[in-house]
């Protein structure tokens, strides 16, 4: 039956709990009405070699530089972010409330607001995020608004311990961040985007970023203004929508420096044990190169694992992570 629970390692070769969460759900609760739609999704990724980062850093911060020689070995990674229509059915499955949801407000672009002045707290220097009580999931720019035509895009405003708890309900797990760059890649070698070097090349868009003055005036050339369905431009060599621009995608690593360079190479590396903020990839529909060009296979930045934002959402991994 479609709706009784899966037993527990839901997907084949699945990697169990994705970490610790705040508002716990039971490990692979998914119903197989979910769990195969998740599936249906996941792409399996071969392992190989790989030139991790990028030979010189635009921002010193992100610890994006040098290059490093990395092995990653075969996994399943979802062929795009987690939509909201799925996002709806596991919070119908699992009850569960998201840090949103539980905190009561997330930040909005003030663009998309109805009136912005009418949410006038922001965080320092970026007046651009506002603070919306009643935003969440469901309501992306808050009350009054819903995602009844949004249910083919990526989910938003959920933290890292949201996309915690989505994986270890469906018995899935957010790819380590060498993965993640490894499959946005798409078997290309020291290459800028999940397609080769041109941003667009022959003149034709490729991915959802910003176009025009930022953050006053969006042109939309792309034909988004805001998120875009999560299967929106063509794919990388992987069967992979969107590896770079629409969300930022959450994963599993804590933020740090990026693994060292070691012979023989590194296989499957992780992250720092612990920290403060988790790694974000891919860049999103409101990166412009005169503000934030982190719209790169290598592009990485960070956010505290509570943050929760309408330009943020993950996509899911399987398989076991060999020893490293």
């Amino acid at each position: 039956m479609s709706n009784v629970n899966a037993p527990c390692g839901c997907l084949p070769g699945s990697g169990g709990n994705a970490g610790s969460i705040g508002n716990d759900v039971a490990p692979c609760g998914a119903s197989d009405v979910l769990l195969a739609a998740i599936l249906a999704e996941m792409r399996r990724i071969p392992g190989g070699f790989f030139d991790m980062g990028t030979p010189r850093s635009r921002y010193g911060v992100d610890l994006d530089s040098p290059r490093r020689r990395i092995w990653v070995d075969g996994f399943s990674l979802g062929a795009t972010t987690v939509t909201n229509r799925l996002f709806a059915r596991f919070i119908d499955e699992s009850g569960y409330r998201t840090t949103a949801e539980r905190e009561g407000w997330s930040f909005v672009f003030a663009s998309f607001l109805p009136d912005a002045a009418a949410w006038p707290k922001h965080p320092p220097l970026t007046p651009w995020w506002r603070q919306v009580f009643g935003a969440d999931w469901a309501h992306p720019e808050g009350p009054g608004s819903d995602i009844a035509q949004r249910m083919h895009h990526p989910v938003v405003h959920v933290s890292w311990h949201d996309a915690a708890a989505f994986a270890r309900f469906t018995g899935t797990r957010l790819p380590l961040e060498a993965q993640w760059e490894y499959a946005a890649r798409g078997g290309l070698k020291r290459m800028k985007f999940p397609w080769g070097n041109a941003p667009e090349p022959g003149s034709i868009h490729r991915h959802n970023v910003w176009q025009g003055q930022f953050p006053n005036e969006n042109s939309a050339d792309d034909g988004y203004s805001g998120t875009a369905p999560a299967r929106s431009f063509p794919p990388n060599a992987f069967g992979l929508f969107n590896m770079t621009g629409n969300i930022w995608e959450w994963v599993a690593d804590w933020f740090g420096p990026l693994p060292a360079a070691e012979m023989p190479p590194l296989r499957n590396p992780e992250g720092p044990q612990t920290g403060a903020a988790k790694v974000m990839r891919g860049g999103s529909h409101l990166c412009h190169d005169s503000y934030c060009a982190r719209y790169f296979v290598h592009s990485r930045t960070h956010n505290t694992p509570d943050s929760t934002t309408g330009h943020i959402g993950f996509r899911l991994a399987s398989g076991p992570l060999a020893a490293r």
